[in-house]
């Protein structure tokens, strides 16, 4: 599975953070997402949850 974040959309509230840290970190700096490790996604099975919940659907799941 292939996961990004559009951080153009992405408005920094941390919600993907919150309900998947092992694959999602806000930059200190820009203060938006990122994807910190995508293989997470397969063993931990928190990114549809993280896509399904961000507010502004910045979160894009490929398979």
């Amino acid at each position: 599975m292939n996961v990004r974040v559009d951080e153009e959309l992405c408005i920094g509230c941390g919600t993907c953070e919150e309900i998947c840290p092992a694959v999602f970190h806000l930059d200190e700096i820009s203060g938006k997402s990122q994807v910190i490790d995508a293989e997470a996604c397969e063993f931990v099975g928190c990114c549809e949850a993280a896509e399904e919940n961000c507010p502004v659907d910045a979160i894009m799941l490929e398979e």
